[in-house]
């Protein structure tokens, strides 16, 4: 779920066909001699997300996420930042059985599902949160969630700052969309903002953990912020 920053926008990134690619875990481990791709293609859960038809490898964390959080219930309305290629949305379109209104962002074209309404454009945009809110009409968001990571310069001292951004805009989000007690998931990286990031998202909901899925990489810094019960 990769997302163009406003001021990477021209740099070239591989997104489409790379639908697992992950900023902090681009770089190749020490002492392995492996490509990315080869190691993507050696990834046992890229392996068994094929099998099961899944579109990418992250739905087995927003999986590991929902059976620890049970976070997902028949009847929610729920959007997907940053959704394309889509797996996280195919998981709830799945677990609820299209008994829930998903509402998926992306810069990218995805293909549909039961359930699905499919917005294409920059969620940080007005324009897209107005078209979002028409179709919502009066009622509340019961969850945003987020797996989006930003183009990469290879340069921490940048990368970390973009992510966090991102985290900032999403949780930003969320709070203009949710409900009463809605819930927001996000992926977040450890690095300078972490802490004043976890501090804010408490601020504001009622119960908040950091959660690392067993199918994010072992060297990466990757975490999911789970934030529970939002007050208004």
């Amino acid at each position: 779920m990769r997302y163009w920053m406003p001021w990477t926008r021209s740099v070239t990134a591989c997104t489409v066909g790379c639908p697992d690619l992950r900023w902090s875990e681009l770089s190749k481990p020490r002492g392995t001699g492996l490509s990315w791709r080869e190691r993507q293609e050696r990834d046992p859960y890229v392996q068994q997300a094929r099998r099961d038809g899944w579109r990418s490898r992250a739905v087995y964390k927003l999986e590991e996420i929902d059976k620890r959080e049970r976070l997902l219930r028949p009847g929610m309305i729920i959007v997907d930042l940053g959704a394309a290629p889509g797996s996280w949305s195919q998981y709830v379109s799945k677990k609820l059985k299209g008994r829930a209104q998903i509402f998926a962002i992306d810069l990218l074209p995805m293909d549909s599902l039961p359930g699905l309404d499919f917005i294409q454009g920059d969620f940080a945009d007005d324009a897209v949160l107005n078209a979002l809110q028409q179709r919502v009409g009066d009622r509340k968001v019961d969850l945003v969630m987020s797996d989006m990571a930003p183009n990469i310069s290879g340069n921490r001292s940048i990368d970390q700052p973009r992510a966090m951004l991102l985290a900032e805009l999403s949780l930003d989000f969320a709070q203009q969309v949710l409900g009463g007690r809605g819930d927001f998931v996000c992926k977040l990286f450890q690095g300078a903002g972490f802490d004043p990031f976890l501090a804010a998202t408490r601020n504001c909901f009622e119960r908040v953990k950091v959660n690392k899925p067993k199918a994010s990489r072992a060297g990466s810094r990757e975490v999911y912020l789970v934030a529970r019960n939002y007050q208004l």
